[in-house]
């Protein structure tokens, strides 16, 4: 309800999202208990803020624990073992300790938003990323450049046209606009199920493949900016140049200069812990990819080599040279957002494949908990007396038989 600003979802409506098997909690049973059976077959794609809708009633009907407006500052490790996490709530600082820690932070979860080095040529008022808050309201009348091709280069694109923008100019260093999702080609249970137990360098080409082929934007997406007169598209234009130019900028390209009041980058997120300054704790601590794994010639990637190497349930895992305490308190939080994705695939992002991720994590989580306890488990069971048969619910046949015999 923020920057995202597609009209629906990109996703199919019957995909079941963080229903975790439970038929009474997913969307469709959410919608129908308000508006009928036929109204969802009618729906096409879910609206986005209907999602929203359904969220908060999901939250509301298990009570979670959810604290809105916290802001997560810092962590630090404690001699006995706890995570110590700084969160601030209303401008009140307070720590709040834990013995496993999950980033679900989504898709800037261990980063920031990305721009090319362009983009810094300029004076900032006149460049936002597709992420940041814009009022669209104020772009009524002005010249809008936006720099991607993805889904969110498209949904920007449309918003600012539905604002009243006066030109909205689309740049796209590929020569056309990327078709193939490769991904969905190859989604299946199986994918879900089985990426986690592929070999590094299957993964590592999975990734770098996927990567280089882009992920293309909704075809309704584009149709959604194509239907405006003042909608412009130029492939084959990767940004040259930014030159403030009075009130405004112009966009250099290969093919051209283009005036513009404001420029969009929807450019993606970076792996970056120096624009994290809360995960400094966790800074040189932690393998990444680009530790473990040296790709072929010609498969390097600076992006999926700066990810975390994750372990099975989403753990970080130190680094060798670590202390055994900072190394065990490393391996105590998970990172659920999507830098996850090279270790675990497309299992922490997106609603088909939400709860397989959710049930690995928790399952995960419950496995490393216990060991942790096996102790006091293990004397539990050790000392455990309570008897489940009191000795008067069966006879022995052979001594009754004798005592039979005795009494003649």
């Amino acid at each position: 309800m923020t920057y995202a600003r597609m009209e629906t979802l990109r996703t199919r409506k019957d995909a079941v999202g963080p229903a975790l098997g439970i038929p009474s909690l997913t969307f469709r049973a959410w919608f129908e208990a308000q508006y009928g059976a036929q109204a969802y077959l009618d729906m096409g794609l879910i609206p986005r803020p209907m999602w929203m809708e359904y969220l908060v009633w999901y939250r509301r009907v298990l009570d979670l624990d959810v604290v809105n407006e916290t802001a997560f500052a810092g962590l630090d490790f404690r001699e006995d073992g706890l995570l110590a996490l700084q969160v601030e709530t209303g401008g009140q600082a307070r720590k709040v300790f834990a013995r496993r820690v999950v980033l679900a932070t989504g898709l800037d979860g261990l980063g920031a938003p990305m721009q090319p080095e362009v983009a810094n040529r300029v004076s900032p008022r006149f460049v936002k990323h597709g992420a940041d808050l814009i009022d669209m309201a104020l772009l009524k009348g002005k010249r809008v450049a936006i720099v991607g091709a993805g889904a969110s280069a498209m949904d920007n694109a449309a918003a600012a046209l539905e604002a009243g923008a006066l030109r909205v100019d689309i740049f796209v260093r590929r020569p056309d606009i990327p078709r193939i999702d490769k991904f969905t080609g190859v989604g299946s249970q199986g994918m879900t199920h089985g990426y986690l137990g592929l070999p590094d360098a299957d993964k590592w080409t999975y990734m770098v493949a996927g990567e280089r082929a882009q992920i293309p934007p909704p075809r309704h997406s584009v149709q959604r900016v194509s239907r405006h007169p003042n909608a412009f598209f130029h492939v084959a234009s990767p940004v040259d140049d930014l030159v403030e130019m009075g009130d405004g900028v112009e966009v250099v390209t290969p093919k051209g200069r283009y005036a513009a009041d404001l420029v969009i980058f929807a450019t993606g997120f970076s792996v970056d812990f120096g624009k994290r300054p809360e995960f400094a704790a966790l800074r040189d601590r932690i393998l990444l990819w680009q530790d473990v794994y040296t790709p072929p010639p010609g498969w390097e990637h600076a992006g999926i080599g700066a990810s975390p190497y994750l372990g099975p349930a989403f753990e970080f895992r130190p680094k060798p040279d670590l202390d055994i305490a900072t190394a065990d308190a490393v391996s105590r939080i998970s990172c659920f957002a999507y830098p996850a994705v090279p270790s675990h695939g497309k299992i922490t992002s997106g609603i088909p494949s939400i709860s397989e991720g959710a049930t690995r994590l928790a399952t995960g989580l419950t496995r490393s908990l216990f060991v942790e306890d096996r102790a006091n488990h293990l004397d539990r069971f050790l000392g455990f007396d309570t008897p489940e048969l009191l000795g008067d619910e069966w006879t022995d046949a052979d001594l009754e038989e004798e005592v039979n015999r005795a009494n003649g």
